[in-house]
């Protein structure tokens, strides 16, 4: 029996669940803080196309239905946000400005999923 961390149609994502599927915005600040830029490059070429297809997914229901798969899929495309800046917004200079950011702790996001 094979277990799935995701909804069907998404297990191509499935290998960066155990990373980026975290609990709250700043243990994301935090995960792509601590990643480097081969991991952040692979997370955003898995996820960028599947992107528009989980948020339709997702917003078939409100977060409080929510499964658990659907939950770590919710998180994980919180977590492409984070990555989605560094990669390609700060691109290279992503180092740069993660000096200044390791100073800085996330206290309230407007997510309900923190």
């Amino acid at each position: 029996m094979t277990t799935h961390l995701l909804p069907p149609g998404f297990e191509t994502l499935e290998p960066f669940v155990d990373r980026w599927v975290c609990e709250s915005a700043d243990d994301r600040l935090k995960r792509r803080l601590g990643s480097t830029d081969a991991e952040r490059v692979e997370f955003f070429d898995a996820a960028k196309d599947r992107l528009q297809d989980g948020l339709t997914y997702l917003d078939k229901k409100p977060f409080t239905e929510y499964d658990d798969d659907e939950t770590r899929l919710m998180k994980l495309f919180l977590s492409f946000a984070h990555i989605a800046l560094a990669v390609e917004v700060q691109g290279d200079a992503e180092p740069k400005h993660a000096v200044g950011a390791r100073f800085m702790t996330i206290t309230q996001a407007p997510s309900a999923a923190r």
